[in-house]
């Protein structure tokens, strides 16, 4: 079990509040995307953010575009994980592609509120909560390799740097 500081938000997030379209052709580097991540639902998102922390989240996470942006912002503002009561098929896969650990877990925004320290065993499929446990499935061998590459891109680039030498 590893402890994460969460961030806590309700249902419907949009990928536009994750990460406003009024940057989407304005800012190139991904790292600066971070700067943006969520400042129209929580300024202090961005400036507060740190290596390993998790977004809990209530119904239909990432709906809206499939602006890739909008994993990528919070990806480089530290987050290792999305627990969500449900995604937006998109921005799951998107999560994916990226590295970011989708867990679909139901109840865990209700209990728990931003700045709370959660423990996660993605192995077993658990997260502890105060007193409170769990359960979600966790990701296919395939999903998991992926994950543990860092996203699709890394792992292509390493499988094909392999191939070619």
């Amino acid at each position: 079990m590893t402890d994460h500081r969460v961030w806590v938000y309700g249902s419907n997030v949009n990928t536009d509040v994750i990460f406003p379209g009024k940057y989407t052709y304005k800012v190139r580097d991904p790292k600066d995307f971070a700067a943006h991540a969520l400042e129209d639902l929580d300024p202090s998102f961005a400036p507060n953010a740190q290596a390993g922390d998790v977004i809990v989240a209530g119904r239909n996470w990432g709906c809206g575009s499939s602006r890739e942006q909008a994993v990528i912002a919070l990806k480089y503002a530290g987050v290792v994980a999305i627990i969500a009561e449900s995604f937006n098929g998109l921005y799951f896969r998107n999560c994916v592609n990226q590295g970011v650990l989708p867990i679909v877990c139901e109840g865990l925004a209700q209990v728990t509120q931003t700045g709370d320290s959660i423990a996660l065993d993605v192995a077993r499929g658990e997260i502890r909560a105060g007193d409170q446990r769990f359960t979600f499935a966790p990701p296919p061998p395939s999903v998991q390799a992926i994950l543990d590459e860092g996203g699709l891109l890394p792992m292509l680039q390493k499988r094909f740097r392999k191939e070619v030498i």
